[in-house]
């Protein structure tokens, strides 16, 4: 698992070891160029300071510094060639006075030499070039041993820094960790830096919808249950009754009114089923691009023998093509919730009809009949879960239909309005799509 705190410390020691390496020898090159120029302009000054001066040979032990001697070594010619003087004569360098500066490999190593040509006499002083290696790292190294001994102390600082900087974070997590189910209260975000408050913000946002969430599911739960109660209970009823019936006219009615209530019961837990399938994430699947006509002629369909029964007018008017992107399954239960409806309300001898059509670009599906119609009090909440109109009649129902359409719709990104139906009465209900260049996949 990767942390933060480690990733900073290894990158920030790091880069702090590698600037203290370069650093060290940028000052090595650098010492080492300053060096060269001292100890040229040195060798010169003596070389000055040496001519015309009368020199004798040099008294023995005189000048014998040893091979490892980091002297300057002095030689003095005339201008015949012959030796005056040599400070170190165990240092012997080879007999090439080149005026100016030369640099020389030797057997002991290398040397810098300075010829110069003043009356008489030829003088060169040379120095071994390791006398200038040894200053260069001496002054390197007294600039970055104190960085050296300061890297622990620099270290320390830095882990106490990520470690006060990281302090927030630390606190959001036992924030976050205290939080439950039952206890969504949003995170303070009071003294914290501001590259903590986005995530702070967002995790609000987060508990906000988890809590809305939440507070849904056990409002549905609730409505499901008390909603299921009183079929179950009349099943249980009417089973009862069913078992006490002493003729066979009494038990063939009780057997009615039983299967009546099994059938209101399994429709009431189809439509939970159905609701609980378009709740977000739990069935999505990949847009795919819906004939609404077609479809449409499939609905209306499958429900022509319950609008037969009633003689009901079912109809259906259609442009082609209108299509959508989307969940063909769910358009489908979308369109057979509204016809359903309307069908359930609307008196025999009524009117229903589905209509689809193209308006700019915006695909519409509608459903508009001759039933009691919704009063305006009621549209506002008539696509809530468990809400029936006021105007119901004998007419048995569990109010989740229209909550069906409107999450499916929500899906869809589509808009849904309630409008006049048919013949100065009724009710009209339009779906309207997203236009087909913007049509959004279902959302999750």
């Amino acid at each position: 698992m990767k942390s933060i705190r480690r990733q900073l410390l290894v990158w920030l020691l790091g880069g702090l070891a590698l600037a203290i390496i370069a650093a060290a020898f940028g000052t090595y090159f650098r010492a080492r160029e300053e060096a060269n120029s001292l100890f040229d302009y040195q060798l010169k000054e003596m070389a000055a300071s040496l001519t015309d001066a009368p020199f004798a040979p040099a008294p023995a032990g005189v000048g014998a510094l040893g091979p490892g001697s980091n002297a300057l070594l002095v030689q003095i010619w005339d201008r015949n060639g012959v030796q005056l003087y040599l400070s170190q004569p165990h240092r012997v360098l080879p007999q090439n006075a080149q005026l100016g500066f030369t640099t020389v490999d030797t057997r002991s190593g290398a040397w810098r030499v300075f010829s110069t040509l003043a009356g008489s006499q030829v003088v060169q002083v040379a120095q071994p070039m390791s006398a200038r290696r040894e200053l260069a790292t001496s002054m390197a190294l007294r600039t970055v041993v104190p960085l050296l001994l300061a890297l622990p102390v620099l270290a320390l600082l830095i882990w106490l820094t990520i470690a006060r900087g990281l302090a927030p974070l630390d606190r959001v997590a036992a924030a976050v960790g205290r939080r439950s189910s039952a206890l969504l209260e949003p995170l303070s975000e009071s003294g914290l830096p501001r590259e903590v408050q986005p995530l702070v913000g967002a995790l609000n946002g987060l508990l906000g919808r988890l809590s809305q969430a939440l507070a849904a599911q056990r409002s549905f739960i609730a409505d499901a249950a008390h909603e299921l109660r009183t079929p179950l209970t009349a099943v249980h009823l009417q089973a009862q009754l069913a078992e006490r019936a002493t003729d066979e006219a009494g038990r063939r009615a009780a057997l009615a009114d039983l299967k009546d209530g099994l059938e209101r019961a399994t429709r009431l837990v189809e439509q939970l089923l159905t609701l609980a399938r378009e709740e977000p994430g739990v069935a999505d699947r990949p847009p795919a691009t819906v004939d609404l006509p077609a479809l449409a002629r499939e609905v209306v369909a499958d429900l022509a023998p319950l609008a037969a029964d009633k003689r009901i007018d079912l109809g259906l008017s259609a442009d082609s093509p209108v299509q959508v992107r989307g969940d063909a399954d769910a358009l489908a239960t979308l369109l057979s919730n509204l016809v359903d409806n309307a069908l359930r309300y609307t008196p025999e001898a009524g009117r229903v009809d589905v209509g689809v059509a193209s308006d700019g670009g915006r695909a519409v599906l509608s459903v508009r009949d001759s039933g009691p119609g919704i009063p305006e009090a009621d549209r506002e909440r008539v696509f809530d879960r468990f809400v029936r109109g006021s105007v119901t009649g004998a007419v048995r129902g569990s109010g989740l239909g229209l909550s069906i359409v409107k999450r499916i719709a929500e899906r869809h990104g589509a808009d849904i309005a309630v409008g006049p139906g048919l013949e100065g009465a009724g009710v009209g209900i339009s779906v309207r799509f997203p236009a087909a260049e913007t049509s959004p996949a279902p959302a999750p």
